[in-house]
């Protein structure tokens, strides 16, 4: 090629190519970075931290970090044995390193040493089958340091190994359990897609050698998106989980079309030449069919849940690096591959299928009406789908441990409901009032509260008590007792209690107790060691209580509900609560307009999910479907066109979610808005090349003509681009255990599918019945035209018109021995190299003796 003859992209490409080694040493130092850069990734695994800020969840959530402490907790299960031995097993608990507390049985249940219990001590038999029930004993376990705190962890190692010798169930939210197990099932997934893909290019490939090409390519792009992942601060579980296994699916065929165009330029191109050629035709072609994906991937980012712009912009990097790879790196290895490419050919195994191009004709005017039937009853039956909001609903096809552990534990011993209640007051009674009135409503289990919590002789944590009452608890003498009373209020100038008469003096246990602690660690109380170690031991209590439970500004009150996580009735009452607690903190909310009542749970989180999700599948829906509308306008260059071909894919979104309706199987609703996106932006792929080519093949070509070619054209990228993505999400939503995942998977798989046999078996005949339609209503745009004068041998390829040898109008792809003299609507004209042009000569002379010899015969 002659490089002053070349233009700009031309010359990109010529250089892309020419400047290879360059590029592999780039991409080498690229992909050591994202090996260690991987690590650098922070996941968040709560779904709820992707809440709007306006949500409730989101707020209390906030509030609740930088208010209270959350310590570490486990729930531990031994199975299979006796009471008398599940109190031995509360001992080893009790006394294991790191261990806080161990809420279990009374010791008037311990057979060994039975006690006699105290009036309000004595429990319900469901109460006792709460934590021993069926030869199985369950401890709530809370540790002596925070949940984000290493040791914590590392205590719970600890305990699990000197219980190694029981039936022993854990189940805890310390460590990564559940994000460890998705990690091994996403290695496993991507290993057998891994195979997939290979045994899907190697039927569909004509040439063995472009698979390493392909599989080199998509590697590299993946483990560079991988790597650089860390760029976006943090990333969900979802997205860290799916998004290399989705961007192979979703660009394999970015590296496919490269890599046909290559094949078609060697035939008439040395090795350099072929790639620089074809790389300058896939550029536009690649980057225009990528905008469809990209744009649906967009539409996430719309979506007020911050879960869909996580993963929208997670899969649209992939997607960029994935484009960057298969034009810097892709065009190398061809070069470097290319002998082995043309020794490996073989058979192509993709059969034509011109007989669905003549059904598709013949049926044109019956299956349309059909599947407009069809559509309408998919779309009220969508309407329908069980969305859910949470994981307590959801079956996976597989369970890791942990949830084994988890569903073993709510069997034996019931499901708990737990939620956060935070009051903007510490006033003892206000709080105390109101922990009462929630333990009497029916929907109410328990609960837990400082207001609430019995310290010692029927008494409170935070009751206010006298002297008298104080040394009573504590045992201490009296005038010790009326000595700590007279520091307090001597420390707090509140000299008024001391004057008007100490023995009057009510101060809040939790309170007195804490300053007591103080003053005998300063030395102004003496206590013997026993007294002292119970001291320290109850402090070290209400330290914790206080901590977790009392904040700066609030108070927090843990509520288990005795409704389950997700139901209309939990909804209602969850809503019902800030009318009843609201009213009792008026004054405080009146005199600082920040505070509020502020109340976060699992069953609030979902609530403010479902509520999220009425908005977000509007727009989500919407704006998919506007910005491929746009971009499909601008490549047909016809309204008729992209209204057909999106209703066609809409039609498969709308059968794909009647499916769990039908199935009565509950969806989570994350999986819809995504899957959705991403079959509008993805699947929409298949049904652009059969209406393109349609739309080319009528030019010359009647109905039944053009469309036979069309899905004789399309078949073999669609067979090949859309196998790869169903059996991929089929593969997540088998493999793995979490229901987010396994949605997206499911529902991906099943939709792909749809899509690809509407394509096959219902637009051929939408097309050919919306014939006239589609003509009607295309427009053209105007576009500079640009003027050639060649001589010699030149190469045509575009749609012309001016003289080659005598005047033509029309689409050329030739090799023209002569002059040309002609306006260029598109395409381009390009003189070829003197030593090409002999060989050239040579064909054209061969040829037009052949052509010579096939007229005599005919005559």
């Amino acid at each position: 090629m002659e490089q002053s003859k070349q233009s700009p992209l031309t010359t990109i490409c010529a250089f892309i190519v020419d400047k290879r080694n360059l590029f592999f040493l780039i991409y080498v130092i690229l992909l050591i970075f994202s090996f260690f850069a991987q690590n650098w990734v922070s996941v968040e695994n709560d779904l709820s931290a992707y809440l709007s800020e306006d949500t409730e969840t989101r707020r209390t959530m906030d509030l609740m970090e930088e208010e209270y402490t959350t310590f570490g907790s486990a729930k531990v299960m031994v199975s299979n044995l006796s009471l008398r031995d599940a109190f031995h097993v509360y001992d080893r608990i009790s006394a294991s390193p790191g261990v806080a507390e161990v809420e279990f049985l009374p010791d008037y249940l311990n057979p060994e040493a039975p006690e006699e219990p105290d009036e309000d001590e004595i429990l319900t038999i469901s109460e006792i089958r709460e934590h021993y029930n069926d030869s199985s004993a369950l401890y709530n376990v809370t540790f002596r340091y925070p949940e984000d705190d290493d040791r914590a962890l590392q205590s719970l190692d600890t305990l699990k190994e000197s219980l190694s010798d029981c039936d022993l169930h854990v189940s805890s939210t310390l460590g990564d359990v559940q994000a460890e197990a998705i990690a091994k099932e996403m290695t496993l997934i991507i290993l057998i897609v891994g195979i997939v893909v290979v045994t899907v290019l190697l039927l569909t490939s004509e040439t063995f050698g472009e698979v390493p090409v392909l599989l080199l390519t998509f590697c590299s792009a993946a483990m560079i998106n991988k790597g650089t992942n860390f760029m976006m601060g943090t990333i969900s579980f979802v997205s860290n989980s799916v998004a290399i296994v989705l961007q192979l699916a979703l660009s394999i065929d970015y590296a496919i079309i490269f890599c046909n165009h290559f094949k078609e330029e060697r035939q008439h191109y040395d090795t350099r030449d072929a790639v620089i050629v074809a790389l300058s035709h896939s550029i536009p072609e690649i980057s225009s069919s990528s905008l469809t994906t990209v744009s649906g991937l967009l539409a996430l980012l719309f979506m007020g849940y911050g879960l869909g712009a996580d993963l929208g912009l997670t899969l649209t990097k992939s997607i960029l690096i994935s484009l960057l790879a298969v034009f810097t790196l892709m065009p190398g290895l061809l070069v470097l591959f290319s002998n082995l490419m043309m020794k490996t050919k073989h058979k192509n195994l993709v059969p034509k299928i011109p007989f669905v191009g003549r059904f598709a004709y013949a049926t044109r005017k019956i299956v349309p009406p059909v599947f407009l039937v069809i559509v309408a009853v998919a779309f009220f039956l969508s309407q329908k789908c069980p969305y859910v909001y949470g994981y307590s609903t959801l079956k996976t096809p597989l369970k890791s441990e942990a949830q084994i552990t988890e569903d073993m534990i709510e069997d034996t011993f019931g499901a708990e409901n737990l939620i956060a209640i935070n009051v903007p007051s510490q006033d003892y009674s206000k709080v105390s009032r109101l922990a009462g009135y929630l333990e009497s409503l029916p929907e109410i289990k328990e609960v837990k509260s400082l207001a609430n919590t019995e310290a010692k002789g029927g008494y409170m944590v935070s009751e206010p008590l006298t002297p008298r009452q104080f040394s009573e608890m504590a045992d201490l003498d009296y005038d010790v007792a009326a000595m700590i009373y007279s520091m307090y209020a001597s420390d707090r100038d509140e000299y008024g209690h001391i004057i008007g008469g100490i023995q009057n003096y009510r101060i809040s246990f939790i309170d007195i107790f804490s300053f007591l602690h103080d003053k005998v660690d300063e030395g102004y109380v003496d206590l013997d060691e026993e007294d002292r170690e119970d001291l320290d031991e109850t402090y070290d209590k209400l330290v914790r209580a206080r901590r977790q439970l009392r904040g700066k500004t609030y108070e927090r009150l843990l509520v288990y509900l005795n409704l389950p996580e997700e139901s209309p009735e939990t909804f209602a009452f969850l809503g019902s609560l800030h009318g009843r607690i609201d009213p009792l903190f008026e004054q405080e909310m009146d005199e600082d307009p920040s505070l509020s009542v502020l109340i976060a749970g699992e069953s609030t989180s979902q609530m403010d999910l479902g509520r999220q999700f009425e908005t977000d599948n509007v727009v989500v829906s919407v704006v998919s479907v506007l910005f491929v509308l746009v971009i499909l306008l601008f490549t047909f260059k016809s309204v008729g066109m992209p209204l057909l071909l999106i209703a066609v894919i809409e039609g498969s979104i709308f059968i794909n979610f009647s499916f769990p309706a039908l199935m009565k199987e509950n969806l989570f609703f994350i999986s819809y808005l995504i899957v959705s996106s991403i079959q509008m932006g993805a699947n929409i792929d298949y049904a652009i090349v059969i209406g393109s080519r349609y739309g080319d093949c009528r030019k010359t070509m009647g109905r039944k003509d053009s469309i036979i070619e069309a899905v004789n054209f399309a078949f073999p990228t669609i067979i090949t681009s859309g196998s790869i993505l169903a059996i991929a999400g089929t593969v997540i939503g088998f493999l793995t255990s979490d229901g987010a995942i396994a949605g997206i998977g499911q529902c991906l798989g099943r939709g792909t599918l749809l899509s690809m046999f509407l394509v096959l078996f219902v637009l051929p005949q939408i097309l050919t019945l919306g014939d006239k339609i589609i003509s009607k209503t295309a427009f053209s745009v105007a576009r500079p035209i640009r003027s050639r004068d060649e001589s010699g041998i030149i190469r045509v390829n575009g749609m012309i018109h001016g003289h080659i040898d005598g005047q033509i109008i029309g689409t050329v792809k030739a090799i023209v021995r002569g002059d040309v003299r002609a306006s260029i609507v598109s395409g381009d004209i390009e003189k070829i190299a003197e030593n090409e042009g002999q060989d050239i000569t040579a064909y054209l002379e061969q040829h037009a003796d052949g052509q010579e010899k096939e007229g005599e015969d005919h005559e």
